[in-house]
């Protein structure tokens, strides 16, 4: 049984952290009294430490408070005053998104401060919000500057406030030999693996140190989607297998008894220092030293008790990491592995291998200890990370320790770091693979409510599943069965329930760089305008929309992202006619629609409206007398799409196919007044548009149909800001999924499949 007692002591400071940044400062501190005096009555010892932990963590972020809310450079903060500041960088700069446009944030240790008359000396953090002069700024740079100061509610009282700042700062002196040591290794790192390609250059500074400047954000999606996000950042892993590297190495050097802990302290202390000195890489070196603990003789015993104090430890230098989810997710993921893993390995070893049922079993427990979190970070929960982790696994480590090596070597000699670092490039494109393999899986994960609410629900579950777990793990019957309904799961798209709802007059399929969209004509039954390039995606959509009838279907154009699908759109429903447009361009997408229909497809009548079930739709383009042939090159063809205005119950559509310019500007000349509430807007998004047409239909809702990672440049982001300048609400299968246009009382709403 585990000595639970400095658990509770980490637990009473967490509960302490928490209500210093929730509760008014007298109700938390009435609330921790009021708890020790009961610990006290009940003469427990432990609780008394636990009331004790609280009020210490309470105690200190009230100091802080007290430090930095009140006094004379708090009133400089609150009064937005412009100052001149010395201080020192602690972090590296960042460049994110604003409001107005790029701005660098970078954290600093501000020393000395002097505004409206007067100096004053102070060790405080602070936050700085600079241009992009600020890049090439070193961390461990002190620097002077003026700016103006102004609170940050956002950060709490663990942040004296802002300062923003113009222009470059003065350089007062420059890192120390430590900083600047460190600051090599990583740019070897970075060199290191410079010629083993993209994924490489962007992944094996992460895993080594955690630096993810220049990630690919569709990769980290996908990896946030199958749990493997925690590889992106610094965490307890990349010091365990660091410093576990070391005490290695120490081995083969002869290195024995204590000398050991000196070599297992010196590989910490150059983590943080490689890593940087940021709070996250303190909480990470921290729950690591947990975990090599952990690995040692006794080692369940020893870790929960040093997980513990490490998480009182923490929150006495640092209350605000309460409040943090990733120190959350360290501390919980810890605490999974000592707690959880060791019960569930043991219940699989009943008829499992032991090796198979600790690779199990840990990666499991982390999950499920830190699903509740997870999902309310992301609000989708992974139903792939264990399978996901697990195959990992065997590139992490060599991919870390070899990336680090490699920049090591490639301080002495550079080709020799990239000869090193070669097997962690590998290692990172299996991890890679694993990532993008398991993010296609039909279901990898599924949605996830944030709220009070469904964040309880998905809590209670992970306790019913940790009490459960033991029970099913211990039989082969029940653990086989459980992988098993996984599996299907994983493999199935399950149906979404509710869709589509009632009074849906317009679906935009998801079939990826094409267009497939479908109008309601009425009891099961659609008018398509073009089938996208996959027989599958289209059918699929349609089966999800209960379309069993397809009187008329439209293909714009002979493209194969609007044609190639159109079997799917045929196959086991009640078909009528196919409309076509005049121009035969290209010859084998109106060869590959010949093939495809029962009867010859018919050219739309230019200007004539009709009436399919309850669709109402007229042909606006292209006109009678048009060319029948184009020139190959896709832009004739693209110019000859067939233009529809359609209206389902009320709701007036403008589907433009892939028109270009020349056809939108004549349909402007000749249709100077038309006004639609929704458009599709053409050739996915191009920039190659007639931006007055598009705006000037007043559209409410423009929708695109393009790919993800398409390599078009589609949507065109001015484009965009064009649309959203009207006010038009601007929807994309990429972003979306399946978007869903609905009748409304007040007008059109829009659903989502996602």
């Amino acid at each position: 049984m585990s000595d639970l007692r400095l658990p509770l002591l980490g637990a009473g400071a967490w509960l302490g952290g928490l209500a210093a940044a929730r509760l008014p400062g007298w109700l938390s501190l009435v609330i921790a009294v009021g708890c020790l005096g009961a610990a006290a009555a009940l003469r427990s010892r432990t609780w008394v430490a636990c009331a004790l932990a609280a009020l210490a963590v309470l105690g200190v972020a009230t100091l802080r408070v007290a430090s930095y809310g009140v006094g004379p450079v708090a009133d400089l903060v609150g009064g937005r005053a412009v100052v001149d500041a010395q201080l020192e960088v602690s972090s590296d700069p960042r460049l994110v998104p604003g409001r107005f446009g790029d701005i660098v944030v970078v954290r600093g240790v501000l020393k000395r401060v002097h505004g409206r008359g007067a100096s004053y000396s102070l060790r405080a953090p602070i936050v700085v919000l600079a241009d992009d002069s600020w890049l090439d700024v070193r961390l461990g740079t002190s620097v002077s500057v003026t700016g103006r100061l102004a609170p940050d509610d956002g950060r709490g009282p663990q942040v004296l406030g802002v300062l923003a700042v113009t222009g470059p700062p003065t350089v007062e002196e420059g890192p120390d030999i430590w900083w600047r040591g460190a600051a090599a290794v990583r740019r070897s790192i970075r060199d290191a693996v410079e010629p083993r390609g993209r994924h490489a250059r962007e992944l094996v500074p992460s895993l080594v140190v955690g630096d993810d400047s220049g990630l690919d954000p569709v990769l980290a999606e996908d990896f946030r989607t199958t749990g493997l996000t925690h590889l992106l950042a610094v965490s307890g892993t990349n010091l365990t297998l660091l410093v576990g590297f070391v005490l290695v190495l120490g081995r083969w050097c002869g290195v024995r008894g204590r000398w050991m802990y000196a070599a297992a302290a010196l590989g910490i202390v150059g983590f943080v220092l490689i890593a940087r000195t940021e709070p996250s890489v303190v909480r990470a070196a921290a729950m690591g030293t947990v975990a090599l603990i952990g690995m040692g003789s006794n080692g369940r015993g020893r870790g929960t008790r040093c997980l513990g104090a490490a998480v009182f430890a923490l929150l006495l230098v640092d209350p605000g990491l309460a409040v943090s989810a990733g120190f959350a997710l360290s501390v919980l993921a810890t605490a999974g592995i000592l707690f959880l893993a060791p019960v569930w390995r043991d219940a699989m070893c009943r008829w499992l291998p032991r090796w198979v049922a600790e690779a199990v079993s840990v990666p499991l427990a982390a999950q499920v200890a830190c699903t509740p979190v997870v999902t309310a970070i992301s609000g989708q929960i992974s139903l792939v990370a264990v399978v996901a982790n697990l195959l990992a696994a065997p590139a992490v480590a060599p991919a870390t320790v070899l990336g680090l090596a490699g920049g090591l070597a490639g301080l002495v000699w550079s080709p020799l770091g990239e000869v090193v670092a070669a097997p962690a490039a590998w290692s990172v494109s299996w991890i890679v693979v694993v990532a993008q393999r398991g993010a296609s899986l039909p279901t990898a994960a599924v949605e996830w409510a944030t709220g009070p609410v469904a964040i309880l629900a998905i809590t209670v579950l992970c306790l019913l599943l940790v009490v459960t777990a033991p029970r099913l793990l211990r039989s082969p019957v029940t653990g086989i069965g459980c992988s098993v309904l996984l599996v299907i799961t994983v493999l199935t798209r399950p149906p979404t329930l509710g869709w589509p709802p009632d009074g849906w007059v317009l679906a935009m399929c998801d079939v990826g760089q094409g267009d497939g969209l479908v109008l309601n004509a009425g009891a099961r039954a659609g008018v398509v305008v073009d089938a996208g390039p996959d027989p599958e995606l289209i059918d699929g959509c349609l089966d999800r929309l209960g379309i069993t009838r397809v009187p008329l279907a439209v293909m714009t154009h002979f493209h194969a992202d609007h044609v190639d699908g159109l079997p799917g759109v045929l196959e086991g429903r009640a078909t009528g006619e196919v409309a076509v447009t005049s121009m035969v361009d290209p010859p084998e997408g109106a060869a590959a629609v010949s093939r495809a229909v029962a009867t010859p497809p018919v050219v739309a009548a230019y200007g004539v409206a009709r009436q399919v079930g309850d669709v109402t739709v007229q042909t606006l383009w292209p006109l009678p007398d048009g060319p029948t042939a184009g020139t190959g090159d896709g832009s004739h063809a693209n110019d000859a799409s067939v233009v529809l205005l359609a209206e389902v119950q009320g709701v007036r559509i403008l589907l433009t196919g892939d028109i270009e310019p020349p056809g939108q500007l004549a349909l402007r000349r000749t249709l100077p007044g038309l006004h639609v509430d929704v458009l599709k807007v053409p050739h996915h998004g191009s920039s190659r548009q007639d931006f007055e047409f598009l705006t000037g239909l007043h559209a409410k809702l423009a929708l695109i149909s393009v790919g993800e990672d398409n390599d078009y440049g589609h949507p065109a982001p001015d484009l965009l800001a064009a649309l959203t300048a009207t006010g038009a609400d601007v929807r994309r299968t990429d972003l979306d999924g399946d978007v869903l246009v609905l009748r409304t009382d007040d007008g059109i709403a829009v659903r989502a499949r996602g």
